[in-house]
């Protein structure tokens, strides 16, 4: 029997965007449609991603050089790509990724000034060629969602740097988006949650009822 590959949904978004959110709700809204679904985030979603997360995101890590972070990011994503989504798309599985390689164009490229044709060599080697069929971007200004962010807890090593880094990371995304519009649908993060939720599922319906490959 031949299995139909599955396909590959990543979710992005700057902080206090609501991703969290809304993947649960997506969650229910793809196996409520009979797909079966992996879930992964990044950094982390493996053993190994998950020691990488914790030394990215440790505030006490702030003499981490942004090449070295770059690194690690694509680091993590080989791992994840090579245990989790791969197989999972091989054996027919929809893979729901919270953040993907467009998340290192918007906060080391971006937000961290590396160049983006360094970040275009290490995907195309640490991703396999592997690229989302569909990228939700959330989208809202950067005072809102760190508004937001703020009663989340303490704040990460990311999430402590000045608003002129997440400007950059915010338009860093809108250029991806706007260079892909194929690929990409961005959803005004702004609105209500039940919002969000339904101009997500309208984008991703299209996905659901076409044909298996």
């Amino acid at each position: 029997m031949i299995v139909q590959r599955g396909r590959f949904i990543s979710l992005e978004g700057g902080e206090g965007a609501g991703k969290s959110t809304l993947l649960a709700g997506l969650r229910d809204y793809l196996e409520g449609s009979g797909i079966v679904l992996t879930q992964a985030r990044e950094p982390g979603g493996t053993r190994v991603g998950e020691a990488v997360r914790a030394i990215v995101l440790d505030p006490q890590q702030q003499e981490l050089a942004a090449e070295t972070e770059l690194l690690l990011m694509f680091a993590s994503r080989a791992q994840l790509v090579r245990e989790v989504v791969e197989p999972a798309l091989s054996a027919g599985r929809w893979v729901l990724c919270d953040r993907y390689a467009d998340a290192s164009y918007a906060y080391q490229g971006g937000g961290r000034g590396q160049p983006w044709q360094r970040i275009a060599e290490l995907e195309r080697w640490a991703c396999a060629g592997i690229k989302p069929d569909m990228t939700l971007l959330l989208d809202l200004p950067v005072a809102t969602g760190r508004a937001r962010a703020a009663g989340r807890g303490d704040a990460d090593r990311i999430e402590v740097e000045a608003d002129a880094f997440f400007e950059r990371v915010r338009a860093s995304y809108r250029q991806r988006a706007a260079a892909e519009p194929e690929r990409f649908r961005v959803i005004d993060a702004s609105q209500p949650v039940a919002a969000v939720l339904h101009a997500a599922t309208a984008a991703l319906s299209r996905l659901v009822a076409e044909p298996r490959r």
